[in-house]
């Protein structure tokens, strides 16, 4: 095949993928949402985990569901269907609810779940096209997909159905984080490793603290305050006032702009910037990089609701941790 023609392939099963898409939209918006609502309320409530299960690449997708749902707060394992009949039932409790997938519905290998559901009560939640097929029909709660059709040009493999069970899983998860008020914090005990954990830090974690924090107090000959800009060696120096609160901040910046000046002379606050930016040590590390991108800066005072510094926060550990 030729470049445009793999060009042109791929924009078409884009298109179909994305019609897909579009008609998983209508049918929450046209019928399905009761029954999306009525899952939700089932996989909140329950007290155990929600077992996803499937086979095919459906199981491949309800893997991937599982662990989205795991990781927003939503105890959740995926349960092979073939495994299941091979002893791996004795995974669901009765206070567990099953998410199966299957497109048709009538997969042989889904029968001794359905049938585990039904004998021990336990939810049967379906994602398939068909409500009227054997997990249709059982299922406590039945999603049915648009029956729409697949990107591959024979009508074979599992391209459009497939995006769209994942993202009625993902719409499924993300609902249940909303609901349970799941925050970024609470995501971070889930993510400790990785580039998203890094971005999951708080300032406080990283910043420096003590007698390495760049201050000095109002007035400071510039003597002075150069010298502690040296010492220090982030690249800036804040200013407090009687009260100990951040007045200021002078950096390297100013003194490369003010070398033709007399600074013998001056004091801190002559080149001082008043009211710098600051951050809160509770603040994600991920808001830090944003401020300091934002305002072309390399470094901030870390300060407390009274404008007290606690720390300082440095480009470079924010590099080090993996945030950018």
């Amino acid at each position: 095949m030729s470049k445009q023609s793999n060009i042109e392939s791929a924009l078409r099963t884009i298109e179909f993928e994305r019609q897909g898409l579009e008609a998983v939209s209508d049918a929450l918006s046209n019928g399905m949402g009761d029954e999306f609502d009525a899952a939700c309320q089932i996989m909140r409530d329950i007290g155990g985990r929600v077992i996803v299960t499937g086979v095919g690449k459906s199981g491949h997708i309800g893997t991937k569901i599982a662990a989205t749902l795991a990781s927003t707060g939503t105890p959740a394992f995926f349960v092979h269907s073939s495994e299941a009949n091979h002893g791996d039932l004795g995974m669901i409790a009765r206070d567990d609810a099953i998410l199966a997938l299957s497109w048709s519905g009538e997969t042989a290998e889904l029968k001794g779940v359905i049938a585990y559901s039904t004998r021990f009560s336990i939810p049967l939640i379906a994602i398939t096209k068909n409500k009227q097929s054997a997990l249709g029909k059982e299922a406590t709660v039945c999603l049915e997909l648009p029956n729409v059709e697949e990107a591959c040009p024979n009508g074979l493999a599992p391209t459009t159905s497939t995006t769209m069970q994942m993202v009625i899983g993902d719409a499924l998860a993300v609902a249940l984080l909303e609901s349970r008020g799941f925050s970024a914090d609470d995501f971070g005990i889930y993510h400790p490793s990785g580039a998203l954990g890094s971005q999951l830090t708080s300032v406080g974690e990283v910043m420096h603290k003590g007698e390495v924090i760049p201050l000095v107090v109002e007035n400071t000959s510039m003597n002075d305050a150069i010298m502690t800009l040296s010492q220090k060696r982030f690249g800036c120096v804040g200013v407090t006032d009687a009260q100990g609160k951040l007045v200021g901040i002078f950096t390297d910046g100013d003194l490369a702009r003010n070398l033709d000046k007399d600074l013998q002379s001056l004091s801190v606050n002559d080149l001082m910037t008043r009211d710098p930016k600051t951050i809160n040590g509770s603040a994600l590390v991920a808001s830090a990089m944003a401020m300091l991108d934002s305002f072309n800066i390399s470094a901030l005072i870390v300060t407390d609701a009274d404008n007290k510094p606690q720390g300082i926060v440095h480009l470079h550990d924010l590099l080090r941790i993996g945030v950018a």
